[in-house]
Protein backbone atom coordinates (compact mmCIF):
# COMPACT_ATOMS: atom_id res chain seq x y z
CA UNK A 1 0.00 0.00 0.00
CA UNK A 2 1.73 3.18 -1.40
CA UNK A 3 0.62 7.25 -1.23
CA UNK A 4 -0.41 9.11 0.95
CA UNK A 5 -3.16 8.51 3.15
CA UNK A 6 -5.85 10.17 3.34
CA UNK A 7 -7.90 8.88 7.03
CA UNK A 8 -4.95 7.38 8.65
CA UNK A 9 -1.96 7.76 10.20
CA UNK A 10 1.04 5.22 9.16
CA UNK A 11 3.33 4.32 11.74
CA UNK A 12 6.51 2.33 11.37
CA UNK A 13 7.72 0.21 14.38
CA UNK A 14 10.64 0.76 15.61
CA UNK A 15 11.18 -1.47 18.76
CA UNK A 16 9.55 -4.22 20.36
CA UNK A 17 9.53 -5.18 24.52
CA UNK A 18 7.84 -7.94 26.66
CA UNK A 19 6.93 -5.94 29.80
CA UNK A 20 5.44 -8.94 31.61
CA UNK A 21 4.20 -12.40 30.04
CA UNK A 22 1.43 -11.43 28.72
CA UNK A 23 1.57 -7.67 27.83
CA UNK A 24 3.53 -6.49 24.47
CA UNK A 25 5.07 -3.07 24.16
CA UNK A 26 5.16 -1.71 20.54
CA UNK A 27 6.98 1.68 19.83
CA UNK A 28 5.88 3.36 16.64
CA UNK A 29 7.79 6.56 14.54
CA UNK A 30 8.01 7.77 11.23
CA UNK A 31 6.90 10.24 8.99
CA UNK A 32 3.66 9.10 8.76
CA UNK A 33 2.78 10.44 12.12
CA UNK A 34 3.49 13.94 11.66
CA UNK A 35 -0.20 15.01 11.90
CA UNK A 36 -0.06 13.07 15.06
CA UNK A 37 -1.39 14.70 17.85
CA UNK A 38 -3.21 14.45 21.19
CA UNK A 39 -4.98 16.38 23.53
CA UNK A 40 -3.96 15.70 26.93
CA UNK A 41 -6.52 12.73 27.40
CA UNK A 42 -4.94 9.93 29.56
CA UNK A 43 -6.95 7.83 27.63
CA UNK A 44 -6.31 8.90 24.13
CA UNK A 45 -6.94 5.65 21.95
CA UNK A 46 -6.32 4.56 18.24
CA UNK A 47 -7.92 2.22 16.07
CA UNK A 48 -6.01 0.11 14.54
CA UNK A 49 -6.70 -1.21 11.12
CA UNK A 50 -5.92 -4.20 9.49
CA UNK A 51 -6.48 -4.45 6.04
CA UNK A 52 -7.44 -8.55 4.71
CA UNK A 53 -4.19 -10.15 3.42
CA UNK A 54 -4.42 -11.01 -0.39
CA UNK A 55 -7.23 -7.60 -1.12
CA UNK A 56 -6.40 -5.27 -4.11
CA UNK A 57 -7.35 -2.48 -2.10
CA UNK A 58 -7.54 1.04 -4.12
CA UNK A 59 -4.80 3.58 -4.08
CA UNK A 60 -3.83 5.45 -1.81
CA UNK A 61 -5.33 3.49 0.47
CA UNK A 62 -8.42 4.55 2.53
CA UNK A 63 -10.32 3.33 4.82
CA UNK A 64 -13.32 5.60 3.99
CA UNK A 65 -12.90 4.58 0.20
CA UNK A 66 -12.69 1.17 1.11
CA UNK A 67 -16.20 1.36 3.10
CA UNK A 68 -17.97 3.45 0.39
CA UNK A 69 -16.83 1.25 -3.04
CA UNK A 70 -15.89 -2.27 -1.62
CA UNK A 71 -18.30 -5.43 -0.10
CA UNK A 72 -18.03 -5.31 3.53
CA UNK A 73 -15.99 -8.93 3.61
CA UNK A 74 -13.15 -6.64 2.50
CA UNK A 75 -13.33 -3.78 4.96
CA UNK A 76 -10.50 -3.39 6.64
CA UNK A 77 -10.70 -4.56 10.83
CA UNK A 78 -10.36 -2.02 13.16
CA UNK A 79 -9.33 -2.83 16.80
CA UNK A 80 -9.30 0.08 19.54
CA UNK A 81 -5.87 0.53 21.50
CA UNK A 82 -5.01 3.25 24.15
CA UNK A 83 -2.17 5.05 23.50
CA UNK A 84 0.28 4.44 26.57
CA UNK A 85 2.65 7.62 25.57
CA UNK A 86 3.06 10.15 22.68
CA UNK A 87 6.24 11.64 22.16
CA UNK A 88 5.49 14.71 20.46
CA UNK A 89 9.51 15.12 20.23
CA UNK A 90 10.75 12.46 19.17
CA UNK A 91 7.09 11.35 17.20
CA UNK A 92 7.39 8.04 19.24
CA UNK A 93 4.03 6.53 20.17
CA UNK A 94 3.84 3.50 22.42
CA UNK A 95 1.01 1.04 22.30
CA UNK A 96 0.86 -2.09 25.50
CA UNK A 97 -1.07 -5.08 23.73
CA UNK A 98 -2.25 -7.74 25.91
CA UNK A 99 -1.12 -11.30 23.83
CA UNK A 100 -3.00 -14.86 24.73
CA UNK A 101 -1.65 -16.82 21.87
CA UNK A 102 -2.56 -16.52 18.51
CA UNK A 103 -5.87 -15.89 19.76
CA UNK A 104 -7.28 -12.56 18.28
CA UNK A 105 -6.03 -10.22 15.93
CA UNK A 106 -4.04 -7.10 17.24
CA UNK A 107 -1.99 -9.49 19.97
CA UNK A 108 -0.30 -11.84 17.61
CA UNK A 109 0.25 -9.25 15.27
CA UNK A 110 2.48 -7.65 17.97
CA UNK A 111 4.08 -10.90 19.47
CA UNK A 112 5.41 -11.02 15.28
CA UNK A 113 6.05 -7.38 15.05
CA UNK A 114 9.70 -6.02 14.47
CA UNK A 115 11.22 -3.27 12.97
CA UNK A 116 10.13 -1.68 9.46
CA UNK A 117 6.90 -3.15 9.99
CA UNK A 118 3.82 -0.57 9.25
CA UNK A 119 0.79 -0.35 11.56
CA UNK A 120 -1.91 1.88 9.72
CA UNK A 121 -4.18 3.90 12.99
CA UNK A 122 -7.19 6.17 13.04
CA UNK A 123 -7.58 8.78 15.44
CA UNK A 124 -6.51 9.59 18.29
CA UNK A 125 -10.02 10.11 20.64
CA UNK A 126 -10.25 10.20 24.36
CA UNK A 127 -11.95 11.84 27.08
CA UNK A 128 -10.47 11.48 30.38
CA UNK A 129 -7.72 13.14 32.40
CA UNK A 130 -7.55 12.84 36.00
CA UNK A 131 -8.74 16.78 37.18
CA UNK A 132 -7.61 19.15 40.10
CA UNK A 133 -10.51 19.55 41.19
CA UNK A 134 -11.30 16.17 42.56
CA UNK A 135 -10.52 14.90 45.84
CA UNK A 136 -9.15 11.65 45.41
CA UNK A 137 -9.29 9.66 42.21
CA UNK A 138 -10.37 5.89 42.04
CA UNK A 139 -8.96 3.27 39.08
CA UNK A 140 -10.59 0.08 38.61
CA UNK A 141 -9.96 -1.99 35.79
CA UNK A 142 -8.32 -5.14 34.24
CA UNK A 143 -5.10 -5.59 31.61
CA UNK A 144 -6.90 -3.82 29.00
CA UNK A 145 -7.17 -0.38 30.92
CA UNK A 146 -3.58 -1.10 32.43
CA UNK A 147 -2.09 1.31 29.91
CA UNK A 148 -4.69 4.00 30.31
CA UNK A 149 -4.35 3.47 34.15
CA UNK A 150 -0.89 3.71 34.10
CA UNK A 151 -0.58 6.70 31.60
CA UNK A 152 -3.33 8.59 34.01
CA UNK A 153 -1.04 7.98 37.29
CA UNK A 154 2.03 9.35 35.82
CA UNK A 155 -0.84 12.59 35.02
CA UNK A 156 -1.52 13.20 38.52
CA UNK A 157 -1.22 16.55 40.01
CA UNK A 158 1.97 16.32 42.38
CA UNK A 159 0.40 14.54 45.67
CA UNK A 160 -2.46 13.70 44.65
CA UNK A 161 -4.52 11.34 46.59
CA UNK A 162 -5.97 8.06 44.43
CA UNK A 163 -6.37 4.27 45.19
CA UNK A 164 -5.93 1.91 41.94
CA UNK A 165 -7.37 -1.88 41.83
CA UNK A 166 -5.79 -3.36 39.04
CA UNK A 167 -6.86 -6.80 38.09
CA UNK A 168 -4.74 -9.34 35.93
CA UNK A 169 -3.61 -13.20 35.84
CA UNK A 170 -1.07 -13.31 38.64
CA UNK A 171 1.56 -11.15 40.19
CA UNK A 172 4.02 -12.19 37.16
CA UNK A 173 1.76 -10.24 35.20
CA UNK A 174 2.28 -6.86 36.94
CA UNK A 175 4.25 -4.16 35.69
CA UNK A 176 6.34 -1.19 37.21
CA UNK A 177 4.34 2.22 37.58
CA UNK A 178 5.31 5.76 38.51
CA UNK A 179 3.14 9.03 39.71
CA UNK A 180 3.55 12.25 41.43
CA UNK A 181 0.78 11.26 43.15
CA UNK A 182 -0.09 9.92 46.87
CA UNK A 183 -1.50 6.29 45.28
CA UNK A 184 -2.22 3.04 46.80
CA UNK A 185 -2.18 -0.02 43.87
CA UNK A 186 -4.07 -2.74 45.10
CA UNK A 187 -3.15 -5.43 42.59
CA UNK A 188 -5.78 -8.24 41.97
CA UNK A 189 -4.96 -12.02 41.25
CA UNK A 190 -7.86 -13.30 39.26
CA UNK A 191 -6.25 -16.88 38.95
CA UNK A 192 -9.11 -19.71 37.82
CA UNK A 193 -12.22 -16.73 38.81
CA UNK A 194 -13.72 -15.28 36.06
CA UNK A 195 -12.63 -11.62 34.66
CA UNK A 196 -13.32 -9.10 37.16
CA UNK A 197 -14.90 -11.02 39.81
CA UNK A 198 -11.76 -10.26 42.01
CA UNK A 199 -12.10 -6.62 41.06
CA UNK A 200 -15.92 -6.31 41.81
CA UNK A 201 -14.92 -7.46 45.12
CA UNK A 202 -12.64 -5.39 45.96
CA UNK A 203 -13.70 -2.06 45.30
CA UNK A 204 -17.36 -2.99 46.37
CA UNK A 205 -15.65 -3.45 50.23
CA UNK A 206 -13.38 -0.38 49.68
CA UNK A 207 -14.13 2.13 52.15
CA UNK A 208 -14.54 4.84 50.07
CA UNK A 209 -12.64 8.33 51.49
CA UNK A 210 -14.81 11.42 52.17
CA UNK A 211 -14.65 14.03 49.47
CA UNK A 212 -14.94 14.20 45.36
CA UNK A 213 -14.33 11.48 43.65
CA UNK A 214 -13.15 11.21 39.98
CA UNK A 215 -13.64 7.71 38.96
CA UNK A 216 -12.18 5.45 36.14
CA UNK A 217 -13.07 2.24 35.34
CA UNK A 218 -12.90 0.49 32.35
CA UNK A 219 -12.17 -3.39 30.97
CA UNK A 220 -14.47 -6.25 30.49
CA UNK A 221 -18.37 -5.13 30.07
CA UNK A 222 -19.73 -7.34 32.80
CA UNK A 223 -17.76 -6.30 35.57
CA UNK A 224 -17.65 -2.87 34.23
CA UNK A 225 -21.88 -3.04 34.33
CA UNK A 226 -21.65 -4.62 38.47
CA UNK A 227 -18.90 -1.31 39.46
CA UNK A 228 -21.38 1.19 37.47
CA UNK A 229 -24.73 -0.23 39.60
CA UNK A 230 -22.18 0.43 42.68
CA UNK A 231 -21.03 3.59 42.22
CA UNK A 232 -24.20 5.29 40.41
CA UNK A 233 -26.94 3.98 42.44
CA UNK A 234 -25.20 2.41 45.19
CA UNK A 235 -23.20 5.20 46.52
CA UNK A 236 -25.13 8.15 44.53
CA UNK A 237 -21.74 8.58 42.51
CA UNK A 238 -22.84 11.43 39.53
CA UNK A 239 -21.96 10.43 35.88
CA UNK A 240 -20.13 13.73 35.51
CA UNK A 241 -17.56 12.04 38.22
CA UNK A 242 -17.25 8.99 36.42
CA UNK A 243 -15.53 7.74 33.24
CA UNK A 244 -16.64 4.02 32.82
CA UNK A 245 -16.73 1.56 29.97
CA UNK A 246 -16.53 -1.44 28.69
CA UNK A 247 -13.45 -2.01 26.26
CA UNK A 248 -14.62 -5.26 25.29
CA UNK A 249 -16.92 -8.62 26.14
CA UNK A 250 -16.13 -12.01 27.15
CA UNK A 251 -17.42 -14.21 24.13
CA UNK A 252 -17.41 -11.65 22.09
CA UNK A 253 -15.36 -10.42 19.12
CA UNK A 254 -14.54 -6.45 19.06
CA UNK A 255 -16.93 -6.38 15.77
CA UNK A 256 -19.80 -7.85 17.11
CA UNK A 257 -18.94 -6.07 20.70
CA UNK A 258 -18.78 -2.59 18.79
CA UNK A 259 -21.88 -3.30 16.76
CA UNK A 260 -24.43 -4.09 20.06
CA UNK A 261 -22.26 -1.63 23.04
CA UNK A 262 -24.34 1.63 22.16
CA UNK A 263 -27.86 -0.46 22.68
CA UNK A 264 -26.16 -1.86 25.94
CA UNK A 265 -25.21 0.99 27.59
CA UNK A 266 -29.03 2.63 26.95
CA UNK A 267 -29.91 -0.61 28.77
CA UNK A 268 -27.59 -0.59 31.09
CA UNK A 269 -28.69 3.49 32.18
CA UNK A 270 -32.63 2.55 31.40
CA UNK A 271 -32.31 -0.08 34.56
CA UNK A 272 -30.24 2.16 36.69
CA UNK A 273 -32.62 5.30 36.07
CA UNK A 274 -35.60 2.75 36.77
CA UNK A 275 -33.93 2.26 40.39
CA UNK A 276 -32.91 5.90 40.81
CA UNK A 277 -36.19 7.15 39.98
Amino acid sequence: MTGKPRDHHRGVVLRTERIAPHMIRVIVGGDGLRDFETSGHTDTYVKIVFPHEGVDYPQPFSVKQVRETMPREFWPRLRTYTVRAWDPDTRELTLDFVYHGDEGLAGPWAANAGPGDELLMIGPGGGYAPGPEADWHLFAGDESALPAIAASLEALPEGARAFAFIEVAGPEEEIKLSTPGDVEVVWLYRGDRPVGQALVEAVCSFGFPAGRVQAFVHGEAGFVKQLRRHLRVGLGIPMAHLSISGYWRAGADDESWRAVKKDWNKQVEAEEAAILT
